[in-house]
């Protein structure tokens, strides 16, 4: 694993001094080490350090953070794309343009991941919207059904017994009937017979 490391950053270091252009005659001299020992490390046979990585990345004219994470040094972060390091690496870009490249580039970012953010929380807004609005139905048609099948039953309790309206009828009809009974036992009947009292002999 660590000679895949070695390997990994020497040959990042000659691409990168390939595409700037740079022989590795003025990269060693630039980065304070001798050609043998820069030949070394691009080969792979040598780890540098961080110092050397450091001035190595500054005679590439690249960030060292880039080196760092090539050996390993550093974790790589998913943000770095590789614009900032060729941004560097370009030797026909004065330092101050490299710089305003680099800063335009990760407003860019910053903008996009931004807009990326705000659509993701409406999204996750419409759909909060949506989830509530189908618990809301779904409790109104629970309600429902719970109403309807409380009057069924009651309706069915209801089939067996007389209503309200019948009873009430029926008791008025009895009061009114036992009144008459009454009324029919009070009315004398005519007949002197039965009259108590009234007892007349027959004339003649």
């Amino acid at each position: 694993m660590a000679n895949q490391t070695v390997k990994s950053i020497g040959d990042y270091i000659r691409e990168q001094r390939e595409q700037a252009r740079i022989s590795m005659r003025q990269l060693a001299q630039s980065a304070g080490v001798s050609n043998p020992y820069l030949s070394q490390i691009e080969r792979g046979l040598r780890k540098p350090s961080a110092d050397i990585l450091q001035q190595i990345a500054k005679g590439l004219r690249i960030s060292a953070e880039a080196l760092y994470v090539q050996a390993g040094i550093l974790e790589d972060r998913p943000a770095d794309t590789g614009v900032r390091s060729a941004l560097l690496a370009d030797a026909e870009l004065s330092e101050r343009q490299k710089q305003v490249l680099i800063e335009i580039y990760e407003s860019f970012r910053k903008e996009n991941a931004a807009v990326a953010e705000a659509q993701a929380a409406e999204v996750a807004a419409q759909a909060a919207e949506v989830a509530e609005a189908a618990a809301e139905a779904a409790a109104a048609e629970a309600t429902a059904t719970a109403m309807a099948a409380t009057t069924q039953a009651a309706e069915a309790v209801d089939d067996g017994r007389p209503s309200r309206k019948s009873w009430s009828a029926a008791t008025a009809e009895a009061e009114l009937a036992d009144q008459a009974e009454l009324a029919d036992q009070a009315e004398p009947s005519g007949n002197a017979d039965d009259v108590p009292g009234q007892n007349v002999p027959p004339i003649g």
